[in-house]
């Protein structure tokens, strides 16, 4: 399964994060005290959905043998604690009505989609020394 680290020092907000042999570099926007580095929590949240929805049908078009040109994913978080929620806009192009249909009933269960919806345990330990 995937794994990961993020390091934060002196830099205030900004984070680097090493993920599948990648180096990212996390950030607040300068209107929280960040530096405005690199995308924020929660718009890597949004980036991993959106990724994930993206590859999970394109993977799904090849395999019928449908002709996608294109695919577009608009995702956008908003409310509070207690009303959160993510919207996502497909735009496709090069497939029919009912392909389309399809496509939007398949994101519906992407890997991260899942996961998300599902909720995940986390479990916090301390590194010993």
């Amino acid at each position: 399964m995937a794994q990961g680290t993020a390091h934060i020092g002196k830099d205030r907000y900004r984070t680097r994060i090493e993920v599948g042999g990648h180096t990212l570099t996390a950030d607040e926007p300068e209107s929280l005290g960040g530096g405005n580095l690199g995308p924020a929590p929660y718009d890597l949240l949004l980036a991993s959905l959106g990724a994930c929805t993206a590859i999970t049908l394109r993977m799904y078009a090849e395999k019928k043998g449908w002709p996608l040109e294109s695919l577009d994913v608009a995702l956008k978080l908003s409310g509070g604690k207690d009303d959160r929620r993510i919207d996502r806009t497909l735009t496709i192009e090069g497939l029919d009505a009912e392909q389309k249909a399809r496509l939007a009933d398949v994101a519906e269960r992407t890997p991260v989609t899942l996961t998300l919806k599902d909720g995940l345990p986390i479990a916090t330990h301390l590194a010993q020394p």
